[in-house]
């Protein structure tokens, strides 16, 4: 006779089902929200994925995630000013999200505002059997922004999304919807201080004719688990540059998640991880085309050092009707330690006959005849090596319009290096 058990719940898990039992009649939402959050919480009552599941085969997240801080209600997050001078700042603080002012052609409401209506019950269902940050942020999210960009409005400045801590857990959204025409920049900033667990989810339906820049800047503390997942959709003819820079963080799982269901859509992605300590960082993406003539470019630049371990794995899929599809995906690395470690997995999935679809990926240390140049012409070693880093990443963070995020960014990545040079 077969005799089936649950399987013995880890601390972390242990402590998200009991944090959900204690807040669950404080979190916000209708008959319909609180019943998809306890469906959620029973998937990750089954347990967190390990590397038997596909998707998270190089992160174990029952085992990386070893430990999960309580809420804590009173703490204070620092305020920390925009990146660009003249952006509008919406703020969300340990999970409350402030007032904020819509600048013309916005329209901004609270999460936590609409949720006990039901307005977005159902971009609570995103998860999956996998999907581990969906249900965590699910199961927990009691505040965020709903931002709907008028058609044809042109936003001249930036809206900043600031998602604050101090510690202990804060689960967030940011549901965005753009329309037909409009074009708009968005920064995401994820950021604190303390012990916590945070999650973060983005939604963005873009229509037709649509341009959308969208940053995220993920600058956690070495005492951090940061769980994001962005989704978004691409009208006709509709265009998405996405830019992602991980600064930092314990253990960084960053999802990226595009359909293309509209003739003529654009997909780009650029990313920027800067990875030491003993952080393990993971960005995952799945990018379907669904429709005619579809494009996308990812290339993903990352540094390790010390001894981080660093993961991206790219999935592109075709769809037999995206014919003349053009996608391209290459991911390049330079390892400088010998204990650092990434791991590559990128992935074509393709239906149709009539496209031009490509991926690449490299592993490799700082070319010594480059370093052994730069050295014969009088230029300390620690210098020497920061150049060629900084050359390295260059293509990627330079390929950003603005030229203030770029000398931002830059900045970034100089003051990393000054500490993990």
């Amino acid at each position: 006779m077969n005799v089936h058990t649950e399987p013995q719940l880890t601390p972390a898990e242990t402590a998200l089902a009991e944090a959900f039992a204690k807040r669950l009649s404080d979190l916000p939402g209708n008959e319909d929200v609180t019943l998809q959050r306890d469906a959620a919480m029973e998937l990750v009552k089954r347990g967190l994925p390990t590397r038997k599941v596909e998707s998270w085969h190089y992160t174990d997240l029952r085992r990386l995630l070893n430990a999960v801080p309580e809420f804590d209600r009173s703490a204070a997050p620092q305020a920390v000013p925009v990146l660009i001078d003249g952006s509008s700042r919406l703020v969300t603080a340990n999970g409350r999200a402030e007032a904020a002012e819509a600048p013309k052609g916005v329209v901004i409401e609270r999460l936590s505002k609409l949720l006990p209506g039901g307005d977005l019950a159902s971009p609570l269902a995103t998860y999956g059997g996998d999907d581990a940050v969906g249900a965590i942020n699910a199961a927990f999210v009691s505040d965020g922004y709903s931002i709907a960009i008028e058609d044809d409005a042109k936003i001249e400045w930036p809206i900043e999304l600031q998602n604050l801590h101090a510690g202990g857990q804060t689960h967030t959204r940011f549901a965005v919807t753009v329309g037909k025409g409009a074009k708009v920049t968005f920064v995401e900033r994820q950021t604190g201080n303390g012990r916590a667990l945070v999650s973060c989810v983005d939604s963005l339906k873009i229509a037709d004719g649509a341009e959308v820049h969208y940053v995220i800047l993920v600058e956690q503390p070495d005492t951090v688990s940061y769980l994001g997942q962005f989704q978004a959709e691409i009208g006709e003819k509709a265009n998405l540059s996405l830019f992602i820079m991980n600064v930092g963080g314990k253990l960084v799982r960053q999802e990226v998640r595009v359909t293309m269901p509209g003739e003529g859509g654009h997909f780009e992605l650029r990313g920027v991880n800067l990875l030491a300590g003993s952080t393990h960082n993971d960005v995952t993406m799945v990018l379907d085309h669904s429709a005619l003539d579809t494009t996308s470019t990812e290339l993903i630049r990352n540094i390790v050092t010390d001894k981080a371990h660093g993961v991206f794995q790219g999935q592109i899929r075709v769809a037999r009707e995206a014919q003349k599809t053009d996608a391209k995906m290459a991911c390049n690395t330079l390892v400088l330690s010998d204990e650092g470690e990434f791991s590559v997995k990128p992935e074509l999935e393709i239906f149709a006959d009539d496209v031009a679809c490509g991926h690449g990926a490299t592993v490799a240390e700082i070319d010594h005849a480059h370093l052994f140049y730069l050295m014969a012409r009088g230029i300390p070693e620690k210098e020497a090596r920061g150049l060629l880093v900084k050359a390295f990443l260059a293509e990627v963070i330079e390929e950003l319009d603005d030229e203030t995020l770029v000398a931002v960014l830059e900045q970034r990545l100089e003051d990393w290096f000054e500490q993990h040079g």
